[in-house]
């Protein structure tokens, strides 16, 4: 081409090049993606494969149980009752000790000792949470113990103090609500019961 000349825009390579150029960056774009997908998929399986993982799924869980609870009671209105109260001040306790198991994880002996507390207070959840579950299946005209119980009085005075947290005033036989056909206190056992299969798995496979 001789000097000075500018390129046909309509001529075949200069149509095709722009072409190229475009599919070479999508190419790059989707490997780029893909690659971070990889990582972020081994980080996954790491973290899952991880001693601590146990420490962070209690965290996690009492975070959402929690976090969960007051939202749903704020936002819906719905009427927490002691039960509902016990379960979320064991939500409270297990992720103060998946916080203190994870900060403390190069100690052995606190680690093992954390997690044994950890695996009695998700079975003491799973309790709670199953007793709550019968009576909103089998005992709806019960309330909550039969008798003003130590617990109660605990929940009404922690109620007292921090009501946002812990103020009850529902029936323990009441659903009040539902999602996929449980209620809160059902898909509290089933958290309760999974995360205590998920320590017991971790403490049994260390030792």
């Amino acid at each position: 081409m001789p000097s000075g000349e500018r390129p046909d825009r309509g001529s075949p390579g200069s149509l095709f090049e722009p072409q190229a150029g475009v599919a070479e960056r999508v190419s790059l774009n989707d490997r780029f993606n893909s690659t971070n997908f990889m990582i972020a998929m081994h980080k996954l399986k790491t973290l899952f494969l991880s001693p601590r993982f146990p420490f962070a799924a209690s965290l996690i869980m009492g975070i959402a149980m929690v976090g969960g609870g007051v939202l749903l009671q704020q936002t819906l209105h719905i009427a927490a009752c002691p039960l509902c109260i016990l379960q979320r001040m064991l939500a409270l306790l297990l992720l103060s000790l998946a916080l203190l198991g994870w900060w403390l994880f190069a100690n052995r002996p606190a680690r093992l000792a954390l997690s044994l507390l950890m695996i009695a207070t998700a079975l003491c959840g799973m309790f709670v949470a199953g007793y709550q579950t019968y009576l909103q299946r089998f005992a709806q005209q019960t309330s909550c113990s039969g008798q003003a119980a130590w617990w109660e009085l605990l929940v009404d005075w922690a109620g007292e103090h921090i009501p946002l947290l812990f103020y009850a005033s529902g029936m323990c036989s009441d659903p009040a609500w539902k999602f996929i056909g449980l209620s809160i206190a059902e898909w509290s056992l089933v958290l309760f019961s999974g995360l205590t299969l998920l320590l017991l798995r971790s403490l049994l496979r260390r030792s």
